[in-house]
């Protein structure tokens, strides 16, 4: 397998291009058959070739965006989902064009002909790129490496790509390095989940030399690093960071695109708003908004609003919870809204008042984020940037995903900032919009262990891993004394 890793590339290459080259035919004929004879004065040559390399540009950059060309490292069902994702965009906007091109609103039936072709054309490549990529490439035999706290975790989570990763053995970092060198050597790839860094460092370095390929679970250190800048002052390399959130620059762009975007948003939202509020109404005549006390910048509290989808007495108690997965307070309207996520429309209007950004970290309850901070003291680093309607961990992570790992994903969106990343996000979140595993709440439990077992664990163990083992024995008792404090076991 090693000989072949080079020609990965290519091989993902060879099927972007032939699945390009369909789409040039296609559209070339549908484009010489239905559109270019209605222009006033029709292209030469040249010209056709333009208009088939403006739509083949964005045939590529849009299904790419939602990693639509991710062959073999997608599921099947998400590289056919992406790619049409992105085709019927592309073919959205080369019908726009071929609007102004003709100066006259053209029916839109050839295209949708096309795409209807390209979705099954879709479908075969994706199944048949897929299995030829796995024959290629079957999946790769790992071996886990784990240390203060158990892996179990992540071993589920590898579980699920069986078509990816086959854990063969698992080892913990206490049986020495020697034994561990031993069985690395057995397998194609290595998996490193929370040891301490000198023998991270050690484990890193020895499949750097032997060319095995590693895969290793960040620590909050790991992010901000990622995002430092190199310095060459001296002779020796320094790494700044700078930590101080957005610059002055990318906060007044950020702002304006956020009251632009948002109050053109509100023409087509209001509608649907007007439609969603009636139904609201309908079902038990209670209040259409609901308000909640939310986190922003700074830890500065605000009132976020959102369609009510539960009972108006859902909390009564007072008691802050997550919603379940099966969750007896939600109406029957609110069940589709949340689905929808059209209860999240009303923020709007938070956006323009300067509350939230379209893109940032999703705002938590003061009551909910302050129990996060006991056991995870850095899930304040979130508050760095304003709370987003959209965000980089709504879009790469689940309404499920573990406190830690959504405070990693955000501080990666943070510490690498920049205006294409917001457009980017923007993009995704019309993509997982209908992904039932981005929308489905926690499991049985999962609200009562808002401060998981493993979160804590690796929490308590960021400032000890690089002290003595006993120190860091000693941080890990502390951390299940506060686990058992809050009713994670």
């Amino acid at each position: 397998m090693k000989n072949q890793e080079q020609f990965k590339r290519l091989i993902r290459a060879a099927f972007c291009f032939a699945l390009l080259w369909v789409h040039a035919i296609l559209f070339w004929y549908v484009w010489r058959r239905f559109y270019s004879p209605l222009m006033e004065t029709e292209y030469w040559r040249r010209g056709h070739m333009m208009i088939v390399a403006f739509y083949l540009f964005w045939a590529f950059v849009l299904p790419r965006i939602y990693g639509g060309w991710r062959v073999g490292y997608l599921r099947v069902f998400h590289i056919v989902y992406s790619q049409g994702l992105g085709l019927a965009m592309a073919d959205l906007l080369i019908w726009c064009l071929i609007i102004l091109l003709t100066k006259r609103v053209i029916h839109p039936g050839p295209l949708a002909a096309m795409f209807l072709v390209q979705t099954a054309v879709l479908f075969l490549w994706g199944v048949g790129c897929t299995r030829f990529y796995l024959w290629l490439y079957p999946p790769r035999r790992v071996v886990l490496v784990y240390g203060g706290r158990p892996a179990a975790g992540l071993m589920k989570k590898i579980s699920t790509r069986a078509d990816r990763f086959v854990i063969g053995e698992t080892v913990h970092i206490s049986e020495g390095m020697e034994r561990i060198r031993e069985i690395i050597g057995r397998y194609e790839g290595v998996v490193i989940c929370d040891i301490p860094s000198h023998e991270r460092n050690a484990v890193l370095k020895y499949c750097y030399g032997k060319g095995i390929r590693s895969y290793t679970t960040p620590k909050l250190s790991d992010v901000l690093i990622r995002s430092a800048e190199s310095q060459h002052m001296f002779d020796t390399p320094l790494l700044m960071s700078r930590n101080t959130g957005l610059t002055i620059e990318q906060r007044v762009v950020k702002r304006a695109a956020d009251v632009l975007l948002s109050a053109l948003a509100l023409f087509p939202a209001l509608p649907v708003m007007g439609l969603v509020a009636l139904c609201i109404k309908a079902e038990d005549g209670g209040s259409v908004i609901y308000k909640q006390r939310r986190l922003t910048l700074n830890g500065r509290e605000f009132f976020v609003y959102k369609f009510r989808s539960m009972r108006e007495d859902a909390e009564k108690d007072g008691v802050a919870r997550l919603a379940g997965e099966r969750d007896e307070r939600i109406t029957k309207v609110g069940s589709v809204i949340r689905a929808l996520r059209l209860d999240e429309l009303p923020q709007l209007f938070n956006i323009l008042k300067g509350d939230m950004s379209i893109v940032g970290p999703r705002p938590e309850r003061p009551e909910i984020a302050g129990e996060y901070e006991a056991a995870i003291p850095e899930f304040a680093y979130r508050l760095k940037v304003k709370a987003g309607l959209t965000g980089y961990a709504q879009v790469y992570g689940k309404y499920n995903t573990t406190a830690y790992d959504k405070l990693k994903l955000d501080l990666m969106y943070i510490q690498n900032y920049s205006f294409r990343l917001d457009f980017e996000i923007m993009l995704k979140t019309v993509q997982i919009l209908f992904m039932k595993e981005s929308t489905e709440g926690v499991g049985e439990g999962g609200a009562a262990a808002l401060c998981e077992t493993a979160a804590l664990y690796e929490s308590a163990a960021l400032d000890a891993e690089d002290t003595v083992k006993g120190k860091t024995g000693e941080n890990e008792k502390t951390a299940e004394k506060r686990v058992r404090g809050h009713g994670a076991f």
